[in-house]
Formats: structure tokens, sequence, C-alpha cells
């Protein structure tokens, strides 16, 4: 069996036992990535002799019993959003102002970088990651590990593809309307967005507080490893939440008995593919089996489509400001639509929508007084053809992800994992919301569905 198949958490067992190498399970991940990277296109830099070398210096710390961090040796890749020291940072575009190799990286990274993780490589991501799908003029389309004729979602479609291909056990991606949790749905991996403030960003999103950074793994139980080490402070970041009381890791060993679970399908308002729609029931009935007291109820809020995108458009017109009309005859067209549709809105539009968000928020909170958390399905609709921003029917990506931004507008912790199969054998994602603060909760929710089902465990296609 190749190392590349283990979790984070296995493979840090294996080191502390002396039964696994980092440079074993590096070189595997390595492997993978020249193996399978060519059907999926996940990566747009893979630096092999940096990582190699930084596995040699973690194997000899864990034969001496020196380990410098909690994810030390562990095999890592970073969306092509974030900053990372020696390396550039494109975000999917010829002309981005910044694609030269950095000095400095960006908080999570740094942590990742001071825990011991092997960073391998950046990940692909669509241009300034505005989208719920990954392709990018300067990429081209990251496809699904599940079927490489389809998307792998986005924006951290990348992130997704390359865990899911053990291409690396670990990955950043960023979420602002659902970018980990759309391509964790479509590729059957785990992903994680922390409540807003949780994980230190830097330089500051364009699309402001709707922006989050999160983990990308294969196991619950990963993604709070990782969320416990990028969690910490950074003084760069000014809406920086302090620092969680208790490990997320140690949180999500927990269980649920006893927990009241709200279970809404729907929300009221969404149409959901029947293939989806059965893996979702089939989930809920494990809640219940597990000790949770199950309550079919909605929220409560109509669709904030509109509000959202207003926030989402201004933010792509802030993205595009420094560009010349030149500049932008070599941006993905979508992108340069909705950002001149994103520049006619006024600051009392944009302070409206904020007041919606404000609205949101209040009733969320009022809706956790007597639900620990909620489920719905995390998309309607399984994968679609790649290269595409939307399936046939749709136009925009936020037509068909009306699960996952209004957890971004309430700023909510939200993970996204596996929970079955449609008839053509495509994953189904389940979503799991805590209120604010409740990340730890959410993941223990997460972690023991895992437990009782084994949908994560499943190969994907191009593996087999």
């Amino acid at each position: 069996m190749s190392t590349a198949d283990l979790s984070a958490t296995d493979l840090l067992a294996g080191y502390e036992k002396g039964e696994i190498s980092p440079v074993r399970a590096t070189q595997d991940a390595l492997d993978r990535i020249e193996e399978h990277d060519g059907a999926v296109n996940a990566y747009t830099l893979v630096d092999a002799d940096s990582a190699l070398e930084s596995a040699r210096a973690s194997e000899a710390r864990w034969k001496a019993g020196t380990p410098v961090g909690p994810l030390d040796g562990v095999p890592t890749s970073i969306k092509d959003i974030l900053l990372t020291k020696g390396w550039p940072t494109t975000r999917g575009s010829w002309v981005a102002e910044q694609p030269e190799p950095h000095d400095v990286d960006g908080p999570p990274v740094a942590r990742v970088r001071a825990a011991g993780a092997v960073l391998l490589g950046k990940v692909t991501t669509p241009e300034y990651a505005w989208k719920g799908v990954t392709d990018s003029p300067r990429w081209g389309v990251t496809t699904n590990p599940w079927d490489s004729r389809l998307t792998a979602g986005g924006s951290s479609g990348g992130s997704a593809a390359a865990v899911g291909l053990g291409m690396g056990a670990l990955s950043l991606g960023t979420d602002a309307g659902g970018s980990v949790r759309i391509p964790a749905a479509f590729t059957g991996t785990v992903a994680h967005k922390s409540t807003y403030g949780r994980v230190a960003h830097y330089p500051g999103s364009p699309f402001g507080t709707l922006a989050h950074v999160g983990p990308m793994t294969r196991t619950a139980l990963d993604s709070a490893l990782l969320l416990d080490v990028i969690a910490g402070f950074d003084a760069r970041d000014p809406w920086l939440l302090d620092a969680p009381p208790r490990s997320f890791a140690e949180q999500a060993v927990e269980g649920i008995a006893g927990l009241r679970i709200a279970v809404s399908p729907t929300l009221g308002y969404v149409d959901v593919h029947p293939d989806v729609l059965a893996a979702f029931e089939a989930a809920v009935a494990v809640f219940s089996a597990l000790g949770a007291t199950v309550e079919r109820v909605d929220p409560g809020f109509a669709d904030c489509l509109e509000p959202f995108e207003l926030l989402w458009f201004a933010g792509a017109a802030k993205c595009l400001e420094p560009y010349s009309a030149e500049q932008r005859a070599r941006m993905d067209p979508g992108l340069v639509e909705v950002a001149e549709q994103g520049a006619e809105f006024s600051a009392v539009d944009y302070l409206g929508a904020m007041a919606v968000r404000n609205d949101m928020g209040a009733l969320m909170g009022a809706f956790h007084q007597d639900f620990d958390l909620l489920l719905t399905p995390t998309l309607p609709i399984p994968a679609f053809e790649g290269g595409r921003e939307a399936p046939s029917g749709s136009s925009r990506w936020t037509t068909w992800t009306p699960f996952t931004y209004p957890f971004n507008m309430t700023q909510q912790p939200a993970a996204s994992v596996p929970c079955g199969f449609t008839s053509e054998g495509l994953p189904v994602g389940l979503q799991i919301i805590g209120p604010r603060h409740a990340d730890g909760r959410v993941l223990a929710a997460a972690h023991a569905y895992e437990q009782a089902t084994d949908h994560h465990q499943q190969i994907p296609t191009l593996l087999r």
C-alpha cells in the first residue's frame, strides 16, 4: 500500500512508531502527482527538491525524537491564492500583480511550515478564486478524480483533486461562497469553513469578510488537526478572534449523543437532485442512530442570492480595479463581466446587502438556541462537465450553490463530508453547520458520521 493513501493522522502515528518515513511519504505523494496530475491538472507548481529536502530534515527529527510540530513530515499543498515564501502566487491569472516569488508566507502557510509540514507545491484556482469551478486562463481546467471529464468544483478545486488522489494528505484552501465545501462535495473529500476570524488571512481578500481559509483533507480528524495549526495568532489580520479555548482535534472525538440537530433538505426553497436527496436522507438516519435528537425544520431565511452577489460582484470589481482594458482582455470573461456589474453598485447598495447579512446572522443566532447543528446537502446536484461555470440551464456559479453561500453571509462554521454516491457513482456531500465559534462541534459531528460510515474510504475511479 502506498503511504499516499494514508491520512495525515495515520502518517504521524507511523512516524512516531518508526514504521513510516517522511521521505517515503513525500516520495509517494510526488509519485502520485507524476502519475495522476496529468489527468486532473491540480498543481500549478511542484517543488520536488525542496519537498524532499524538508522530508529528510523531518525524518532526522523523528529519529531523534524531536518533531518540530504537529504536522512534521506531512505532505501538504497550498492553494495558489495564498502567499508562499519562495514561490509565485499567480492567482490563476496572466496579469495578477504579484506573479514573482514572494519573500513572505501568508499566515496559514507560515503556521503549517512552522509545524513541520512538507510543502509540495501550489494548486489551482480560478482567476482570483472568483467562481465555484476551477479553470483559469493561465492554468486551464481542473477536473474530478471520479471522472476526469467532470469539474472538481471550486474555487479550491486543485486542493480537492490533490487530496482526493493522495497527491498530498493536506491542503490549504479558501472559501468565500463555498469554495472549500463545493469541491469537497464533488470529489468525495472533506473540508471545513471555520467561523470567520478563526484563521488569519493576509493580505485581506477583496471579497472582504465573506472569505475564509480552511482545511481540505480526506478525514474530519485531519481537518481538526490542520485547523488546530492554522488557527493561531497573526498580527497582520485585524479581524482575528482570540485563540480557541480547546484543541479542535480533542473536540472532534467527543461524539454527538444528545445533540439537537435540525435537518433541512431544501432550506425551504432549493430543488435537489433525487440521488443527492436519497444520500442525504440516508445520512440523516445515521445521526439518529448515533444518539442525536433530529428534527426537520428549515432555518427560516429566504434565498440571499441577490445580496450575496452584490457583495461578491463588488469584490470582483475591487480585484480588477488596477487593470486596464488591455489587461482585462486576457482575463476570464466571466470575472470581467461580474466585476463590471459590481462597479455599478453604490455604497448604499453595499450597506443594504450588509444589513441582510446582519439580519441573517441574528436569525441564525436565535435558531441555534434551539438546535446545536443544522444538516443540509452541500450541493443540490452532482458534478457536471469540466470547463463550464454552470451546468446546462444555469448561468452563474451562484445559481447551483444555494446551500453554501448563505453561511458565508452568516460567518458560521460549516463542513462538507462525503455521504454517498449517485446512481452514476459520483460523490455526494453532506453539509454540517454550527453556530458561530462551534467549530469543534461541527468537526465532532463530521468525525462521528465518518466513524459510522465508509464513504470517505472509497477509492476514486482514477486510482482503481
